[in-house]
């Protein structure tokens, strides 16, 4: 059932991203110098599909890389609280062997009422 819905899914889009491509394969040229649009050293040339998905990529790696950054209080207190959950847990151990292997002769007899 993952395999069909992956395929149902992938192969829309493989057909839409070739189609994109055939569509827009002029070329186009990116300069990185505002002041000197004609400098060899700072300018690229490439098809338009190429720039369009590299500049989808960068924006997906970025937007992931900030999500990641800013959740990371959340995942700092998630780590604290598990080491805390662990201790618990130790500790409940603990008690239940010692509740376990007690000396009830030696213990009080707290279900009488005094006086």
């Amino acid at each position: 059932m993952r395999k069909f819905l992956t395929g149902l899914i992938l192969i829309p889009l493989g057909v839409l991203f070739i189609v994109f491509a055939f569509a827009n394969r002029h070329l186009v040229t990116v300069t990185f110098d505002p002041f000197d649009a004609t400098d060899r050293l700072a300018t690229v040339t490439l098809p338009m599909f190429v720039l369009i998905i590299a500049v989808a990529i960068f924006g997906v790696v970025a937007g992931s890389a900030a999500t990641w950054f800013g959740q990371r209080r959340w995942r700092h207190k998630a780590r604290q609280y598990e080491t805390d959950a662990r201790a618990a847990r130790v500790e409940l151990t603990d008690l239940r062997s010692r509740w376990e292997s007690r000396d009830t002769a030696r213990l009080p007899d707290l279900t009488r009422r005094a006086g």
